[in-house]
């Protein structure tokens, strides 16, 4: 499992994470919801290694990866689509994917799985990234953190901005990728597109998960209302 033990943090001297604890089992879907600014997107970065924790402690498969770098985790095993998707605009298609790779020394070639994923990436191999569509970056975003066959995989809103026909197709990936073993965890603000994935929830609220559970016992309480503006 991937396990977050009590950990804050700090930007100066703001505490944007309080003693959070967090578990994400594999082969399944767990959203992490709250308002904007309660820190969850301080949250997955913590657990990718992009920032430090100033307390605290994190395992991948029961090793201590808290002061590991975000290269070497990803070599463990963890994958992360950023918001905002991140990608290398001026390099192609084919060349983001390859970026990708570096994450597994094993890896030589782009996985066909992408591509089956995918299949616009396929036709556009040779395009830029940058000349893609919102939604068609997204999917190279994901594709990207795939080709290094993560055994979870972080995403951080990945429907902001996407046209509803390609966040369906998003939503088809990710439920197959749990059904094939892999841990999800998301972050989103469409809750209907959360509530249809998740298997679990956590709930965020001034840096701490004040709530989490399976899916069939945190729909009696008021979830939506914890997202609501």
């Amino acid at each position: 499992m991937l396990v977050a033990n009590t950990l804050d943090q700090y930007y100066g001297g703001s505490q944007i994470l309080r003693g959070v604890s967090l578990t994400i089992p594999p082969g399944a879907i767990t959203v992490l919801l709250g308002r904007n600014g309660v820190g969850k997107t301080t949250l997955l970065k913590c657990l990718m290694g992009a920032l430090p924790v100033r307390a605290g402690s994190m395992t991948l498969f029961d090793q201590d990866i808290t002061r590991l770098k975000p290269h070497q985790r990803a070599r463990l095993g963890l994958g992360y689509v950023p918001q905002g998707r991140d990608i290398f605009g001026r390099l192609t298609v084919r060349d983001n994917l390859l970026m990708g790779l570096a994450a597994n020394p094993r890896a030589k070639t782009i996985p066909d799985e992408i591509f089956e994923l995918f299949p616009v990436l396929k036709t556009m191999l040779h395009r830029r990234g940058g000349d893609l569509s919102g939604g068609q970056q997204q999917q190279l975003a994901i594709g990207r953190a795939l080709a290094a066959g993560p055994k979870y995989l972080i995403l951080d809103e990945p429907t902001e901005g996407i046209q509803p026909s390609i966040i369906k197709d998003i939503g088809r990936v990710i439920q197959l990728l749990a059904s094939r073993g892999m841990g999800i965890l998301l972050v989103e603000q469409y809750y209907d597109f959360a509530e249809e994935l998740a298997d679990h929830y956590a709930v965020m609220q001034r840096g701490q998960v004040i709530k989490a559970g399976v899916k069939a016992t945190m729909q009696e309480e008021n979830i939506r209302g914890y997202v609501a503006v």
